[in-house]
Formats: structure tokens, sequence, C-alpha cells
């Protein structure tokens, strides 16, 4: 894959002008409050996870519309808290599997909580996923969850997703192994957007993060996106469009309430993000755009010159290490 997006020189400066809706901070803060009328019913249920070195615990807790959303909580093995804590959002397809499967974070020392996505999960296999029980999942869309529900913001996935992960900060913060004062948001890709998202709403929700580290960032610049690259699961939404013509503004409208470009705007958390110059599913000018508006001051970005949708792989894995450490450690100096 060759180099077609712009010049790193120009993917710098670039800060192209997304319209965000006037009642985007009302929209999101009616819906966290909407969701915390049901009750949490978070439980941490520890498990043989067949690791001699971490302890893991199945975790359960209300999302969106008090449906359960599923996780695991890693920890040292023995740890009894309160540790600082990494919360994990994945990648389009995944969810938390096996509870072997991803563990790094722990393995640094640190309580890591590995949220499944509803509904998704397929490329991760393990044990019982999370469904996505709500009404709104058979409205008319193209294979995959890019367009579920996406003529109006009420009813479309990425709600549900992006209150799950909200909620998932509520649940991992009620853990006596988690200090509640010192998390950072990861993920790839649909998880890098993801913890964009929570970034942007953890204030709305009185949550303040130490730090936000999206790797590869996907559902950002939507309409950019949409016009260099005919790549899934950017193309769900081309396919969509092409047979619903009439559907166009409202899909544009309801994206512009899940942009990472707008919800990154209202993050206060130092960030890390990661791009790859090549990638032709998450171009590097969408990352960009979301890196150059991210509300905080504090923030840095990855770039891999040579690499597509891959990204930086283990080489990430060090820097964010690195990062986690540094981000931890002034916490833990205060």
């Amino acid at each position: 894959m060759a180099m077609f997006d712009l010049s790193l020189d120009k993917l710098r400066e670039y800060r192209p002008d997304v319209a965000a809706p006037a009642d985007l901070v009302d929209f999101w803060r009616r819906s966290i409050e909407k969701a915390r009328t049901e009750d949490l019913s978070a439980s941490f249920t520890p498990i043989d996870n067949k690791l001699a070195v971490i302890d893991t615990y199945d975790v359960s807790y209300a999302g969106f519309g008090g449906a359960p959303v599923k996780g695991w909580l890693h920890v040292p093995a023995g740890a009894t808290g309160p540790l600082p804590t990494v919360v994990q959002y994945h990648g389009y397809s995944g969810g938390r599997g096996f509870a072997h499967a991803t563990t790094l974070w722990a393995q640094a020392g640190y309580a890591h909580f590995v949220m499944d996505t509803r509904g998704q999960g397929y490329s991760s296999g393990g044990l019982s996923g999370t469904p996505d029980a709500s009404p709104y999942a058979g409205l008319n869309h193209t294979p995959g969850f890019m367009t579920a529900g996406i003529t109006d913001p009420e009813t479309y996935y990425y709600r549900r997703v992006f209150i799950d992960a909200v909620r998932a900060l509520d649940a991992v913060r009620t853990s006596p192994l988690v200090d509640p004062d010192k998390i950072i948001v990861t993920g790839g890709s649909q998880g890098g957007g993801i913890s964009i998202a929570a970034a942007g709403l953890a204030p709305l929700a009185g949550i303040e993060l130490l730090g936000c580290a999206p790797d590869v960032p996907f559902l950002c610049h939507f309409q950019r996106a949409l016009e260099i690259t005919d790549k899934d699961p950017y193309g769900e939404i081309a396919r969509y469009l092409k047979g619903f013509r009439h559907d166009v503004d409202a899909a544009l409208t309801t994206l512009s309430y899940f942009d990472g470009v707008n919800l990154g705007r209202l993050a206060t958390a130092p960030a890390l993000f990661s791009v790859a110059l090549m990638d032709p599913i998450c171009p590097p000018s969408t990352v960009f755009a979301a890196y150059n508006h991210y509300g905080s001051e504090q923030k840095d970005i990855e770039v891999y010159h040579y690499n597509t949708h891959e990204g930086g792989q283990t080489y990430q894995d060090v820097a964010q290490l690195d990062w986690f450490a540094k981000i931890f450690g002034a916490a833990a100096a205060k």
C-alpha cells in the first residue's frame, strides 16, 4: 500500500472544520443520565484463567438500556489493590474473548479491564459474549454494525456502545482492586475510537481520567473517510447510502454526534495517539483530524510511516508502557 493521503507536514496542520451538532453535549449528558437511572449491578467473580501470574474476574454490569455487558478484570496474582487501571476497548469484530488472551497491562502491574463490545466478538471467539439486545438492532442496515440505526442518533448502534464504555468506567471504579482516580482508557482501531469517546464523555459523567491512548483510531472524521477510502468498515456506510440515497443527510447528521473529532474536543485527559501513514482503513488524515482537535494540550502522536492498519503493534506497546508508567508515576507523586 502506497502513501495515499496528505504529506506528514500537512497532516500535522490538518484541522478540518467538522461541524458539531448544537445539542451534542446535551444529547450525551442526557444519554448518560438516562443510563444511570438503571442499577449498575456490577459484579466481579473470580475465575480460573489458567495463568499463574494473573488473577482474573468475570465482570458483568448494566450498560445502555440496562442490558448486561461483560468484561474481564485482570490484576497481578495476589493483588489486593487499589491499583492504577487501564480500561481497554476492542477493535471492530473483537470482544473480550478468552480470559488468558489480553493481559498485557496486568503483566505490567496494573489492573486491566477489558470491555466486551455488544453484538461483536466473533473474531475473538472465547466464552459467551454480550449481545446487542436493543430493539433498534433490527433497523435497516448493511451487514455489520456501522449503519445500524444510522438515521437517528437516538437509535444509532454506537450510542449504545459509547454508553457501555462510560458505564464500564462506572463499574470498574466500584472494585476495591481499582484506584478510581488513576484510570487510562485505550484501544486500537474501533477501540481507539471508543477510547476517544470515553475520554470526551468522562467529564460529562463527572469522571476524571488520567489519560487516553487511542491506537490507529477508527470512528473519526467520517466525511473524510467516506471520500478517500472504500475499505470496510467505512465501506459499510457507503454501501448503505448507495441504496438508501434519501438517507444521506440524516446519516451524516447522526454520525456527527459520534465523530471522534467532535467528542475528542470535549476531552481533558492527556493523550497518546498513534497513526500509520499507509493505513487504508483508518486514513491518516482522519486520525490527525481527531488528534489536532483533541481537547487537551498534553498530547503526542506516534507515527508509523510504512505501516498499514496494523500500526506499530509491539512498538506501540513499548510506547504505551513507557507513557502509562509516566502518567501513573506522576499521579502517584502528587
